[in-house]
Formats: structure tokens, sequence, C-alpha cells
């Protein structure tokens, strides 16, 4: 089979062949994998399975998808109910190319006993990683200064004077995998380190340096804040107009988690108020965020496409994980990352 882009696994002698679908947005503009070939290895070797990219670009996997694979590997295109709605539905494994998924509902999954897995491992050190360059940058007003050296105005430097790290207080909300690692990262700098997170034991916290305390007291002590949370009922909004009044008129919020957590309404007013110094955010309530949105033409606010952590290294890791969870169902093994459901389907 070959639908474009990289040439898919030859058909298998044996029978009957596990087929799985690849989402085309996974293919970069030339139309080569954005995580690299190597990943592809894991299927191609595999004499169980026959793979490809779909033939159609969608933003949501139809009924029809579902009837033509027993394994779909997704990254953008949404997966709902309606689409394992069809008595001919194949599929009986999902993975998400990465850790969030909100774009999949699990839920309706799990009621048709369909698997759904994401990338928690992969994803921690590169999103770790995005939020300390957050920091450095908006730390060091490297968007200012690279502004002002463009225009000329170099003896101009003195009035932007970066924030060292070693008198400020960090903040995480969310110590789940990637707050973990974030503290562990951020542990050398020898800041003041503060975690959020109702369901991590503090000792957790504790061995990695930093202080388990009530958001409140974060946000009102933080001077840099930043969202490592998954987007949930509970989280959604959770950053709103009352919780961004509780941080210091000098302290930044970081958004590397979900769009949807942060009421951008409430962000953007406590911005241009001053109410908050600025902010770094990755993502976006809706995206593609649209060109005219007000945070991209803020100042003191850096925006990135929803990719600040997207490497090569980052890429690969989330593939080999995420087809490792695919070979493993195949061959009838528990896959590593199985997003659990709780309570009835």
């Amino acid at each position: 089979m070959n639908t474009g882009g990289p040439s898919s696994s030859r058909s298998r002698a044996t029978s009957p062949a596990f087929r799985v679908g690849l989402t085309r947005d996974l293919l970069a503009a030339n139309g080569e994998p954005s995580f690299g070939r190597g990943p592809l290895a894991l299927l191609d070797h595999d004499p169980r399975i026959e793979w490809e990219f779909l033939p159609e670009a969608t933003d949501e996997i139809t009924p029809d998808i579902m009837a033509r694979y027993d394994g779909l590997y997704v990254n953008s295109p949404r997966v709902t109910a309606a689409s394992v709605a069809r008595a001919d539905r194949r599929v009986r494994i999902v993975s998400r190319h990465g850790v969030g998924y909100d774009s999949v509902d699990v839920r309706a999954l799990a009621a048709k006993g369909v698997v759904a897995t994401n990338t928690p491992v992969a994803v921690r050190r590169p999103v770790a990683v995005a939020a300390l360059t957050f920091i450095f940058a908006l730390a060091g007003r490297l968007a200012e200064k690279d502004r002002l050296t463009r225009a000329g105005r170099w003896h101009e430097r003195t009035s932007h004077m970066g924030l060292g790290l070693t008198t400020r207080t960090l903040g995480v909300i969310g110590a789940g995998g990637i707050g973990r690692e974030l503290l562990a990262l951020a542990r050398p700098f020898g800041w003041k380190m503060l975690a959020a997170d109702p369901y991590v034991a503090p000792a957790a916290v504790a061995a990695l340096g930093a202080e388990c305390v009530p958001l409140e007291r974060l946000l009102r002590e933080a001077d840099f804040v930043v969202a490592t949370v998954l987007l949930n009922d509970e989280t959604h909004h959770l950053m709103n107009a009352a919780r961004f009044a509780w941080m210091k008129r000098s302290a930044y919020f970081i958004n590397l988690s979900r769009g949807p957590i942060v009421d951008e309404t409430a962000l953007i007013a406590a911005l241009r108020s001053g109410a908050i110094a600025g902010a770094g955010i990755d993502v976006f309530e809706q995206e593609p965020v649209a060109p005219e949105h007000p945070l991209l033409a803020m100042h003191n606010v850096l925006v990135t496409p929803h990719a600040l952590c997207w490497t090569d290294e980052c890429f690969d890791a989330i593939a080999r994980e995420g087809l490792t969870c695919m070979v493993d169902f195949a061959h009838g093994r528990v896959p590593k990352s199985v997003i659990r459901v709780t309570g009835p389907v």
C-alpha cells in the first residue's frame, strides 16, 4: 500500500493482518513523517502489522475510517462518539500522538470497547524544557532587547533590565509527570519553588526541593506561574479573572497545558491593565489562533503555535512510545500508556 508520503509497509504474508492507519497531519510539508522514519521500523519489522497514512486529510475521524483499520494513530483529528457509532467499526485501539487527549472522547471509546492510549513519558522533558525557555526569555526580556537592537536603540538597554532567578519564586500548577520534571530541571537555579496539585503527595514534591501549597498561595507568591495540568471539567477556566487578580503585578503567567484552562478574556484584561507583567502562551482556547487575536499584538506576551516543545528528539520519542502501544496491543499485550476511564461508561 502507498497512499502518499513515505512508503508504507509491504503486504504481509501472515494472516490476518492487523491494519494500522496514521493520520496525515503527521506528515511534514515535504511528505516525510514529522517524527522521522526511525519509529516506523516498529511497524515495518512486525510481520503481524500492515500500515499506511490515511489517504484522506481530516479534522475528525469518520465511521468510514473506523471501518478500515484495527488501530488508529492520531495527532490532531478529533475522535468522537460519532466516530464509533456504526456497527461496522473495526478499530479496537486509538493511540494519541501526545499526552493531551481532550480531542479524543475516551469515554465514548471505552463504551464501545475501544482502548485509548497516549504518550505521557515522551513529552515530560521536552515540555519542561519549553517552560524554562519561556521563563528565560521573559526573565531576560529577550523580545524587547531583540527589538531595541534591531531599531538601533542600543543605549536604551539599561531601561530593559532582566530578572535574576535566585531571588524569585517559581510556581507550578499541576505536579504530574511534566510538572515534576520541570521542578527537577529548575531546582539548580536556587529559587524558591511552589507546586499546587491536590492529587500529588506533598512528599513527592518536597523530594524535588519544592513545597506543595494551595493554589491561592502559589499565585500570590510566585514570580513565574507555569500551568502543566490536564484539561478536564475541573480545570476548564482554572485561571480566571479572580485568580489572575491574586497574582503579583510583576509576575508572568505561562501556559503549556491546554488553552481552555485559561479564560482568555480574563487573561487579556489582566495584561492590558497591568495586573500581571506578561505571559508565555503556547496554547489557545481556539486553535489555530486567529491572526487578529489580541494576545498576538501584545509586546509583553510571547506566543508559539502549540509547538514550543516540538523537537526531533521529542517527536521521535512520542512516536516510539505511541507506536509501541499499538504493537503491544496487536500482539495481545496491555499497552503501557492506556488512558484509564473512571466511573460508568
